[in-house]
Order: structure tokens, then sequence, then C-alpha cells
């Protein structure tokens, strides 16, 4: 753990908890609630949506019961739901947390939340009903590993890191593309090498790396 900058510990404290799917997130969320004051936020872009139970790791409803997260089951599966989107609920959820004396605790493994929320949108683009009816539309002409295909020939970097089953995000790297002109991981690494933008500042975590020293340029403290 880095002790903070006075600049650091001057903002409120949030934990961040990722990891990959059934990688026993859940358990150590609820263990640190028992032993802190924390309410855990949701960073996932599968339970967000009502009825997706199968294959999310979603928590039961004996966990939930345990400890309460919020962002889970807040879309039906035809809602269009962005990591800008995210972003906001996530930082009006930690206001609250914070609000109340608590400590945000953000736990999931969608990278692609946890970037948006750390580095803001990096120009990103607002997302399309109207294209995003048009790509579901293809994808039940065309099949969905059709489209995987397609982002393969555009993006590769973002076809190695989104899943076919995933459509959710599937669809919203070809939005990305065919509104911008611009694959969706170039707005990835432009993030990754941005300041981050001032309503970020809600909460100020310090990353750290796997062995142990400081991640540069987010302006945010780890617990």
């Amino acid at each position: 753990m880095t002790v903070p900058t006075t600049d650091a510990a001057q903002k409120p404290p949030a934990i961040f908890l990722m990891g990959p799917t059934a990688s026993g997130k859940t358990d150590l969320a609820i263990e640190l609630c028992k032993r802190l004051p924390c309410d855990i936020i949701s960073v996932d872009s599968a339970m967000i949506y009502r009825g997706m139970d199968i294959g999310t790791a979603k928590p039961s409803a004996d966990e939930l019961a345990q400890a309460p997260h919020r962002l889970i089951d807040i879309c039906d599966p035809s809602d269009t739901y962005s990591a800008a989107d995210f972003r906001t609920d996530a930082l009006a959820e930690m206001a609250r947390i914070t609000a109340a004396g608590r400590i945000p605790l953000l736990v999931g493994g969608t990278m692609m939340y946890f970037k948006a929320l750390i580095h803001g949108m990096s120009g990103l683009p607002a997302a399309s009903p109207e294209l995003r009816r048009a790509l579901e539309q293809e994808a039940e002409q065309r099949g969905w590993q059709a489209l995987h295909q397609e982002l393969q020939a555009q993006d590769a970097v973002a076809a190695g890191l989104i899943h076919p089953n995933n459509r959710q995000r599937l669809l919203r790297a070809l939005e990305v593309i065919r509104l911008t002109g611009k694959p969706i991981s170039s707005f990835w690494k432009a993030e990754s090498g941005s300041s981050p933008q001032k309503q970020g500042d809600a909460v100020r975590i310090t990353p750290i790396s796997p062995n142990g020293r400081q991640t540069k340029g987010v302006p945010f403290r780890i617990l």
C-alpha cells in the first residue's frame, strides 16, 4: 500500500476489486463488508441486465442479502447501456456512499467500465439506439460470430478482448467504428494516456501494480 500524498488524503477513499468471472470476488467483497464500512457497486457489463443470470456469476439472493450490490439488474436486455452510462451511474452511487460516511467498494471484471470511471470517456460517442437496432438486425441475419469476425477485421485488439458471446460489448465496439471510423481500442489507448477528467475527482485512488509499485497518472487511491 502506498501512503497517499496530502492532496490524495483529502479525497475520500474507494476500493477497486478487479478480476475475471468466478475468481472469488464476491466472497472477498462480502468479507470486506464485514470488516470495513463498505457498500458494493458492481462493475460488470452483464450483471446490469435483468434475467442474465447464467454464466455471469451474479450474486445469489443470499449473498445480496448479506451485502447488497448497486448497479445489478438495472436494465432490460433490450436496453442500451454504455460505458459512459456506467460512469455516470457509478460516480453518483459513489457520491451517495461517501455522503453516508461509508467506503465505495467497486467489484467486477469489466475493465472498460473501470477505465471509463478512472480516465473518462476521451471522446467516445454516445450510444445510438438506431444504429444499435440495425446492428442487432444484422446479427439476426448474419449471426453473432459474423459480427465478431467483422470486428476482428477492423479492430483486432478489441476483438481479442471481447468474447463473441458478450453481445453488448461487441455491439458497442462495432457501433463506435461505424460512428467514428475509428477502432474503439484507439479510444482506450487515448484514455489510458490522458489526464483524468475533473469529475473523476469524486474519489482519489492510487492503483498499485502487482509488484507493489504505484501506477502513475490515475487520480484515485486504492486501499
